[in-house]
């Protein structure tokens, strides 16, 4: 009798125990990736590089053809003559230099070739 009490208790523990095997049961879940990437967390990437005014100087010293993109769709070609917190001066051949405001400006970007 005592043989068959332990026997039951052994069952008992052996499938209540972590460590025993067991079949069709799903495994607990884990993130994929890095586990420290979450703790530590990221800095989101600046709005502002303060890179602006190195970037329109280094073009209007230059002389560098370039081509404006502006907010409606157009883009004009020239090159900057002079830039300030609010506007770009595009001085362009045989049209009309152009003052265009910042906020109208989608993107400039270098036509390639060297004006002089």
């Amino acid at each position: 009798m005592a043989l068959i009490v332990l026997s039951l208790l052994w069952l008992l523990l052996a499938r209540c125990s972590r460590y025993a095997p067991m079949y069709n049961t799903p495994m607990p879940f884990r993130p994929q990736g890095n586990p420290n990437a979450a703790k530590r967390g990221r800095t989101p990437p600046p709005e502002e590089t303060f890179e602006e005014a190195n970037f329109l100087k280094a073009l209007g010293e230059k002389q560098k053809p370039v081509s404006v993109k502006l907010m409606d769709g157009q883009t004009v070609s020239g090159w900057i003559e002079y830039y300030d917190k609010h506007m770009v001066r595009l001085t362009r051949e045989g049209a009309p230099n152009l003052f265009i405001f910042k906020h109208e400006i989608m993107y400039i970007a270098e036509s390639g070739g060297k004006r002089k």
